[in-house]
């Protein structure tokens, strides 16, 4: 990693709590598509799953849209900590 970052100058490391994962961009897409197509759904097989999960992220694709997160409550913001 560090031998990647001196290379890579531009690529910052951040690191979030483990109980944030709602931060982290894939996890928000891997829970959407585990709430739209895999919990209770029928598949009949694995190349159906994969039908099925080709046609959710084709849809998705043809209008994609940004996250925007917001605070509704500043006091729970994630805040810096100063380590002395």
């Amino acid at each position: 990693v560090r031998d990647f970052l001196v290379q890579h100058g531009n690529v910052r490391m951040h690191f979030t709590p483990t109980y944030s994962s709602w931060l982290n961009q894939v996890e928000n897409w891997f829970s959407r598509i585990q709430r739209d197509v895999i919990t209770r759904g029928v598949f009949t097989s694995v190349q159906d799953l994969g039908r099925k999960l080709m046609r959710y992220i084709r849809e998705h694709n043809k209008n994609p849209k940004p996250i925007k997160w917001k605070y509704d409550d500043p006091s729970r913001r994630i805040r810096q900590v100063l380590i002395q």
